[in-house]
């Protein structure tokens, strides 16, 4: 009785302190939810497999057998669909008003799965794998596989904390829904998966990755830090069928979509790292204007 007591929120009749609502299982969110879980373990299996395939390959040459390519390849799409299905979810919660704390805790765990776990492995079986040629990777690839899922792990859960409601009792004290604190899980999970299929469609013809190899461990740790950091990401949560743009930004993320149809991994690589340093350098002018501000 003691938790009816407790107050309800603004945006939604129900509320999120009493036990039996919070536990409540809605069944299309957490269905998407399910869904992501799915696209994970079905990304880390095929992941497992290429990882068999290889098993015969010369330590000493940095090649990757035609059917290990296509194993991975089907890994990133399930990565692509995980990220699918995390869009819907949560949207489809918002949009029928069925937010719930069990949901948001299902959605951290498959998260960690699809976006933490699978991405790792990929990192260290094809990304970093003794394969490549440069004999530090077996030293050092399990250890960055290791800091992307640590780092994964507890952007999670200080986005939990941060936006659980018994933190925030009211409504002006809650996180902006806006921008997003550190580099989102999805997106760092996104960028491997598209670095992944840049890397094998530039294997397709040597069937060699070792000249890409010593920009890797780099532009993983960076992506590790970033979801950990305080840079700013926008969202895309706000946007749904009422929203409204400017004629240039509709004209901006069309041509950005036609590029990512017609050169497909590559313009999905580029796309994932324009948002990465799109943060990175907005997070920097933010900085400078700040240090200037009491000059003037």
């Amino acid at each position: 009785m003691a938790n009816d007591a407790l107050p309800r929120t603004e945006n939604d009749g129900e509320n999120p302190y009493n036990v039996t609502q919070a536990s409540r299982i809605y069944f299309l969110p957490n269905l998407m939810t399910a869904g992501n879980l799915f696209c994970g373990f079905m990304a880390i299996i095929w992941c497992i497999r290429a990882h068999y395939d290889m098993q015969g390959v010369d330590p000493s040459a940095p090649t990757i057998t035609p059917v290990a390519s296509e194993l991975y390849t089907r890994a990133v799409w399930f990565i692509f669909g995980a990220m699918a299905f995390d869009m819907l979810d949560g949207r489809l919660a918002r949009m029928g008003g069925r937010e719930s704390l069990f949901g948001a805790e299902f959605d951290s765990l498959a998260d960690i799965v699809s976006f933490g776990l699978a991405p790792a492995l990929m990192v260290f079986f094809l990304i970093l794998s003794p394969t490549q040629g440069y004999p530090v990777f077996r030293n050092i690839g399990g250890l960055l596989g290791f800091i992307y899922l640590l780092c994964a792990a507890i952007r999670l859960a200080r986005f939990n904390v941060i936006t659980n409601p018994l933190l925030h009792q009211h409504r002006d004290t809650r996180p902006s829904s806006k921008e997003f604190i550190g580099l989102p899980v999805p997106a760092a999970a996104g960028t491997v998966a598209s670095l992944v299929l840049f890397l094998l469609n530039l294997a397709a013809h040597d069937r060699s990755l070792q000249h890409w190899a010593l920009a890797l461990p780099p532009l993983l740790l960076l992506i590790a830090m970033l979801m950990v950091s305080t840079v700013r990401y926008p969202s895309g949560k706000q946007i749904d069928l009422q929203t409204k743009t400017r004629l240039t930004t509709f004209v901006l993320f069309g041509a950005v979509a036609a590029a990512v149809v017609a050169f497909k991994e590559y313009g999905m690589f580029f796309v994932c790292l324009g948002y990465i340093f799109f943060g990175l350098v907005r997070h920097w002018r933010r900085n400078v204007l700040a240090r200037r501000a009491p000059a003037l």
